[in-house]
This record gives C-alpha cells, structure tokens and sequence, in this order.
C-alpha cells in the first residue's frame, strides 16, 4: 500500500496515467492525493475528471482555483477565458455529474498525521485550527443552495488582510483566495496577487507565504502539500512541499510517495503543446 500526492494536473490525462503506470498505482491498495487544478486550459477536461471520479476512495483532490473558476463559468457568474479549455467539459452529457463531483471536493484535507494538503497554502496568521475551520466554512457554501449567489462574489483581490471579524462574502472570499490562489504574502501577511516568479527574483518585502514573519503554524505541527505554483517548482522545507512542476507548460508532472517506503518523488516529463497558442 502507498500514498502519493500529485502535482497540478490540469487535465493532462495522458501524462497522468502514464505517471501512474510508472508508479506501478494500483487503486485496490494504494491512493492519490491531488493538490487541485484538476481542469483548466490542459485538453481533457471531462476525460480527467471521469478518470479521478471513477477511482473512487482511492483517490481525492482538494479545490484549486481553476477548479473553481470552472464552477463559477458553469454557474453564470464566471467568464471564459482565452485558454481556459473548458467548453467541451460543459457541453458533456454528463457535465451536471462531474461538477457536481468536483464541487464536492474540499478546500483543504489531511492525508496523514503531520500532513495537510491545500492547492495555494496557510496564511501566515491561521494555525491548523483555524485553517480548519475557515476550510469547512467555505466548503459548505460552496457545497449549498447559495452556492451560485457565492460565485457572483467571488471575483477579487480582496480583502487581502485576514481579520476574525470579516464576516459574508469579504470572509468568504478571503479565504478562498488564500487557500486557492496565494503565493506571496507582506511582512505584515497581507496577501499580495502580483508576482508568480520563484521567490528568488520576488521585490524586497515580498515572502513566500511559507516563509512570512510571524507566522503561526509551525513545521513542527505539519507539513503543508501545495500545488499552484508552478514556477516555485518542486520545493521542500520546513513545513512545506511544493508539487507544481508545470505539466501543462511542457514541464514535468509530480508525485511525493507519503509513505517511508521507496523514492520520495517521481517525475514525468510532459510534451510541449499542451497549451493552445
């Protein structure tokens, strides 16, 4: 038996299956953990999201904000966009199940003890009970009858301060936002949405939300699992891995055995041209 967690997919099936073949995956014993993006701008939406579906409890996913852009198109409150992909996925027979399936997803699990996977990562004023909390709030509007009024508010950069008294869609965004689309965080841990490079050609002033001032979780009580960063790349340190080695780009796809047994990653080189010009 093995757990893996996998990088950002964004329905590239073929690279993931091929990852798996490579990793001998068998799903009557072992299990994949996701780190979101399972769609967006890769060719086969509905195909990877049937693949996943179909594998059952051998399989989960935490929401990315791909995911959820893909939901809030699907809802009529999100506009395509020039490489989102997602047309063939929404004219599916069955599109109604899929996404119904992947709203079901969480924003946030734990695989293991000492382990938390999260599609961006925690920022820095949340310790592990907070990010619980504010995970499970999100994900049952996003799982609700007013699930359709949240994605007409989701759109937006902020608030980007994190306050216990937010409250409605500001708190709601908010925490979406962190969990699914941050990187970069001030020294204060206000979340900035401007740069997406490796921290190391960041502005001075800029962390990784990793490495912010002052943040509360610790290393010592788990390590967070994220994806969405794809020119972080493959990273680890204390209390993080990186797994977003930017399949869809003609980079590579991503797996971290969770487990003591065997190599800790295997990678998967993709082919270029995934992405439409």
């Amino acid at each position: 038996m093995a757990d893996y967690a996998i990088g950002d997919v964004h329905a590239c099936l073929d690279p993931l299956r091929r990852l798996l073949e490579r990793l001998g995956f068998d799903p009557a014993r072992d299990r994949l953990w996701f780190t979101g993006d399972l769609v967006g701008r890769g060719p086969q939406a509905a195909e990877t999201l049937r693949f996943i579906r179909d594998l059952g409890e051998a399989a989960e996913s935490v929401l990315g904000n791909h995911d959820i852009h893909c939901l809030a198109v699907a809802a009529g409150h999100g506009r395509l966009r020039r490489n989102d992909r997602l047309e063939p996925l929404l004219a599916a027979p069955d599109a109604a199940d899929l996404l119904h399936w992947l709203r079901q997803r969480p924003l946030l699990t734990e695989p293991a003890r000492g382990l938390t996977l999260v599609h961006a990562g925690i920022p820095p004023q949340w310790d592990l009970t907070t990010a619980r909390q504010c995970a499970r709030e999100a994900e049952t509007r996003l799982r609700g009858e007013s699930a359709d009024t949240l994605f007409a508010h989701l759109y937006g950069n902020e608030p980007a301060s994190w306050s216990a008294e937010l409250s409605g869609w500001p708190r709601l965004r908010f925490i979406i936002n962190a969990l699914t689309r941050m990187r970069f965080c001030h020294a204060d841990g206000c979340l900035d949405f401007g740069e997406n490079g490796p921290p190391e050609t960041a502005p001075d002033g800029l962390y990784p939300w990793y490495e912010t001032p002052n943040r509360r979780l610790q290393p010592q009580e788990t390590t967070v699992l994220s994806g969405h960063w794809s020119r972080l790349g493959c990273r680890q340190g204390p209390g993080y891995v990186s797994l977003d080695t930017g399949c869809l780009w003609g980079g590579r796809l991503t797996a971290m055995r969770l487990d003591a047994m065997g190599p800790a990653f295997t990678q998967l080189d993709c082919p270029t041209g995934l992405l439409p010009t």
